[in-house]
């Protein structure tokens, strides 16, 4: 079958088994691997992407539901030249260790902000609890998540808490 999918801004056709899963078609046909394919079950949540702004576990969507729809991959996060501030909070706060993780954590964390700009530590840690990180033990991932928040919100001109010191936001 054809589908026509929106990834990351550009639109993409291809031919398509129909049991082809998204994670599947976004890594092996388009070759976006930011993307991880961890448990084939949903429960470890490497593989969350957005489709059309709603955080999904692409392990478990088929990329024939993706049809005429839009996708968003961590690949998209940011402006070119421009880290997303949750991308930064992970970098400045290391929110990551081995990195597996990492992709659907962003992007978890990103839909949170858009929703939530200012989201308590407890409400960070419900939207990410479908996802699991083996490595960090979550805080320093909700330290980079609070610091994106605070980052966004002070348009520059604020010190955040990092995960060592204090941390100028530019």
């Amino acid at each position: 079958m054809q589908i026509t999918v929106t990834v990351n801004d550009a639109a993409f056709t291809r031919e398509i088994e129909p049991r082809l899963l998204l994670i599947h078609f976004l890594r092996d046909d388009l070759g976006l691997t930011g993307s991880h394919w961890g448990c084939d079950t949903s429960n470890c949540g490497a593989c969350v992407v957005w489709l059309d702004e709603t955080p999904v576990k692409s392990c478990t969507v088929l990329a024939a539901m993706a049809d005429g729809h839009r996708v968003r991959t961590v690949e998209g996060m940011g402006m070119p030249g421009r880290l997303d501030p949750v991308q930064e909070g992970f970098a400045r706060c290391h929110g990551l260790q081995c990195g597996f993780c990492t992709p659907g954590m962003m992007l978890t964390a990103r839909w949170l902000l858009d929703h939530n700009p200012d989201p308590s530590e407890a409400e960070i840690r419900e939207a990410i609890s479908g996802q699991v990180c083996r490595c960090t033990g979550y805080e320093n991932i909700v330290r980079a998540v609070r610091w994106a928040a605070a980052a966004s919100r002070a348009d520059g001109a604020a010190v955040v808490a990092g995960a060592d010191q204090e941390v100028a936001v530019q």
